[in-house]
């Protein structure tokens, strides 16, 4: 079970659930104050809070193999504090997947374009928007079962070890998949492993993923609504069957996409 936790300073409130790797911790500050925000030495940004033109926000986002103490330093015109957050381990579950012998043990023609997708992802999630293009509450792309939830360990064909980073959802092929917020086109195209994918810059930070796709309805620099159709739902990359993988990015790390949008949305309760 998921408990508040709500620590007051003398400058600072910090609004989060219990600091579990994979997730997102939220926090909240009065606008007023002049503050600046670190973690582990890597400087956050304080944004607008959506909804309380007196607050601001920052987020603090945990990686799933984070296994040490987090150290938050805040600094105000009274001086600087520190904050060790202890990181909680999920309670993820497991998976034992089958799938094409090559999407686990890649041909050598095949590495190249592997790293060189990595590379360009990795890119975009290091890349910083300064403006925000939501302005509403973060919406599921698709209404359906949950066939995968995110930090599933996973063994592929008995071998390759890794963690699920987003979302599926049970989607036959030709589902349309419809965006989560407003924002713009930076990735449109068929990747080895994750095949038809979307990613939508949301700004300052935040991307949604659409993996797995059929087709694709956008290109790079698009402008997208929220429930814009960006595609439908297919059985390309690396899979056992058609389903929608959907994910997000914060701060260039993948977190529960779930969990983030409960949490952002709080925001405009």
């Amino acid at each position: 079970m998921r408990t508040l936790v709500i620590l007051f300073f003398t400058t600072l409130s910090l609004f989060a659930y219990d600091a579990t790797n994979g997730t997102v911790l939220l926090l909240e500050f009065n606008a007023s104050q002049s503050i600046s925000l670190s973690k582990n030495g890597i400087t956050i940004p304080l944004l607008k809070h959506p909804n309380d033109v007196q607050k601001k926000i920052a987020f603090i986002a945990i990686p799933y193999r984070q296994d040490q103490p987090i150290e938050l330093l805040y600094t105000t015109t009274q001086g600087s504090q520190k904050l060790s957050l202890h990181v909680k381990q999920g309670d993820y579950k497991k998976e034992i997947l089958s799938v094409e012998p090559s999407k686990v043990s890649p041909p050598k023609e095949a590495l190249a374009q592997i790293k060189k997708e990595a590379q360009e992802a990795a890119k975009i999630y290091q890349t910083f928007t300064p403006k925000r293009y939501w302005t509403t509450p973060f919406a599921i792309p698709l209404q359906s079962t949950i066939t995968s939830d995110y930090g599933n360990a996973r063994i592929f064909n008995d071998t390759l070890q890794s963690y699920h980073s987003g979302t599926d959802f049970r989607a036959s092929s030709g589902t349309p998949i419809v965006a989560a917020n407003d924002g713009i086109v930076v990735l449109a195209k068929t990747r080895y492993y994750a095949g038809g994918s979307i990613v939508i810059d949301h700004g300052e930070g935040l991307y949604s993923v659409y993996y797995h796709l059929s087709s694709l309805s956008l290109h790079v620099g698009d402008n997208v609504k929220q429930g814009d159709i960006v595609g439908l739902s297919g059985s390309t990359g690396r899979v056992t069957g058609p389903h929608l993988h959907f994910g997000f990015m914060v701060q260039g790390i993948p977190i529960d996409p779930l969990d983030f949008i409960d949490k952002i949305n709080t925001l405009f309760e």
